[in-house]
């Protein structure tokens, strides 16, 4: 009774009846062993008190005897629910191949084999660590590296696959992904590193794999501190601020403590949400939403009168290409004489900073859109020549996946209802960027601006956009022309097959950040520009005679 009583409460005192049975592991069995071998201790120092002989032998076997019980007692009901899982139940699960056969990777194993809530089986492994071939993780067998994940995929059954390498870089992760994709499973990710820092790695962190994981290119890599230094503290004005730049751009500007925020949108509802939004994350900035257009210019003056920015990020504007072809009167009054209100106004009221969005689209002009964008680049560096103490500079940068009107969303929407997808050519290629990485370009260029510069994105390799709506389809878990057909509908008016991020003439150069370069100031008749915006505001609705001046200004321009 006396070792008992003693033994019962080395155990609450060793958390033994604290132990979570559900999940019992090796930390588990090691707090037993430890408990066992003191309640052990103490039953021979009781023995020897009471002058009761044990051997040596006998000491052994008690704690042999003691620590099985103790253990089958602790570890029969993970025993009983992995034999159910292996025995019993596969038949009811999904059968999931693993890639990547470290830690990750073995946690969320783990975690499939102990939760009853989650119906997926593992049946193999992957890794490219050769030293893990033909290993076990949790009871998994290590099958292979990369390239044998096809080949395994048809051998053991597999349905769905999940990629588990978060410390991988996103070299190697787009490379498995596209491997996988191939395969026609459904293809899911562990986001990254920081589950595993935080210790929040499991199966309801794994997300399905986007489109973004297959750019050709690691994520931009932006200087805080740069960032920091020149917006705490400061004005910030953003026009188009309801929009899918522009409301970004609120995001991290918002999260770089500035002075104030103002929100210029002619949209409200859009301007309202991103409103709602901020208010909600950020309680205690000063935020002001004002409703009004760029084109108006006695408006834009009022807003610059009364909020008094000292940054100004001008993203409003009209960017359909398809659109602006019929409607170029449309294109003229919000993006080039929008643009000069805003320009003109921030040089008016002392403006220290202003960065206007631009596009590649801009280089070498095949449509209106596109041609309307090169002038407000020449509206930006003609007033950085004139003005005295406003730095003027335009981004340029390609494709923003996920924006309004972007491809990506289409081809989503085309495959949930069943096809087809519509692809215009075959041999299209882009430019593709993620809207945080543009607005993270737009904000460094704001730190680098000393006026005129034109900046633009090292974009890594262009994407060839049937090679994103297959990939898309094989992600969904469908097979390209045989469940979802695709459909090619020709070049759209202004479309062409690829676009360029510089024009030769603008040379280019480096900054701190390899990722982002500076094409130098075109030289730019200001006077004749001058004239010709105009004329522009006069044929305002005038399509053949806007035509004609936009030829005349950007003679790089032609319409297709």
């Amino acid at each position: 009774l006396l070792v008992f009583g003693s033994t019962l409460i080395l155990f609450v005192v060793g958390g033994l009846y604290k132990m979570p049975v559900h999940s019992a592991g090796f930390e588990e069995m090691l707090r037993i062993a430890m408990a066992t071998i003191g309640a052990l201790l103490l039953n021979v120092f009781v023995n020897i008190l009471l002058r009761n002989g044990m051997p040596a032998r006998g000491v052994l076997v008690l704690f042999l005897i003691f620590f099985n019980l103790v253990m089958i007692s602790r570890f029969s009901l993970r025993a009983w629910r992995a034999f159910r899982y292996r025995f019993v139940q596969n038949g009811e699960r999904t059968r999931v191949m693993i890639v990547g056969a470290g830690d990750a990777g073995s946690m969320v194993i783990r975690e499939m084999k102990n939760s009853e809530k989650i119906k997926m089986y593992p049946v193999c492994a992957i890794d490219d660590d050769p030293t893990k071939l033909h290993t076990h993780v949790c009871g998994v067998p290590v099958v292979g590296n990369r390239n044998d994940i096809e080949r395994m995929v048809k051998k053991y059954g597999v349905e769905q696959i999940y990629v588990t390498l978060p410390s991988a870089s996103g070299k190697v992760v787009r490379e498995i992904c596209a491997i996988c994709a191939a395969t026609g499973c459904r293809v899911q990710i562990l986001p990254g590193m920081y589950q595993m820092i935080d210790g929040t790695v499991s199966v309801d962190k794994i997300r399905d794999v986007s489109i973004n994981d297959l750019l050709g290119r690691d994520p931009i890599r932006i200087n805080e501190k740069e960032i920091f230094g020149y917006i705490e503290g400061k004005r910030i004005l953003v026009t188009g601020g309801g929009g899918s730049i522009g409301s970004e751009l609120c995001r991290q500007i918002a999260a770089h403590n500035p002075a104030s925020l103002i929100i210029f949108d002619i949209y409200e509802n859009n301007a309202y949400e991103i409103e709602m939004e901020l208010q909600r994350h950020y309680p205690h900035l000063d935020l002001r939403v004002l409703i009004g257009s760029v084109r108006d210019e006695e408006r834009v003056a009022n807003v610059f009168e009364a909020t008094e920015p000292e940054i100004v990020f001008h993203a409003a504007a009209h960017k359909h290409v398809p659109l602006m072809e019929h409607s170029p009167g449309e294109a003229i009054k919000n993006n080039v004489l929008g643009t000069y209100n805003v320009a003109k106004a921030a040089d008016l009221y002392g403006v220290d900073r202003f960065v206007m969005i631009s596009t590649d689209k801009a280089v070498n002009p095949t449509n209106v859109m596109g041609a309307t964008k090169r002038i407000c680049e020449m509206i930006v560096q003609s007033f950085a020549k004139s003005s005295k103490h406003t730095d003027y500079v335009a981004v340029r940068f390609g494709n923003v996946l996920g924006s309004n009107g972007s491809v990506i969303p289409l081809f989503k929407r085309q495959i949930a209802e069943g096809g087809p997808v519509t692809v215009t050519h075959k041999d299209i290629i882009r430019y593709f960027m993620t809207i945080p990485e543009a607005v993270a370009l737009v904000l460094q260029a704001g730190a680098y601006a000393t006026g005129g510069e034109i900046f633009v994105l090292n974009m890594g390799e262009p994407v060839r956009i049937l090679d994103l709506a297959e990939n898309l389809i094989r992600l969904s878990g469908l097979r390209p022309y045989e469940d979802i057909d695709i459909k090619f509908t020709g070049l759209r008016p202004g479309e062409k097959l690829y676009e360029e991020l510089l024009m030769a003439e603008e040379g280019i150069r480096s900054t701190e950040n390899k990722q982002i370069f500076i094409g130098n100031p075109i030289c730019v008749n200001e006077d004749e520009l001058w004239e010709t915006l105009d004329k522009m505001r006069a044929a305002a609705n005038d399509s053949k005679t806007l035509i004609t001046l936009i030829k005349q200004l950007v003679p790089t321009y032609t319409r297709k």
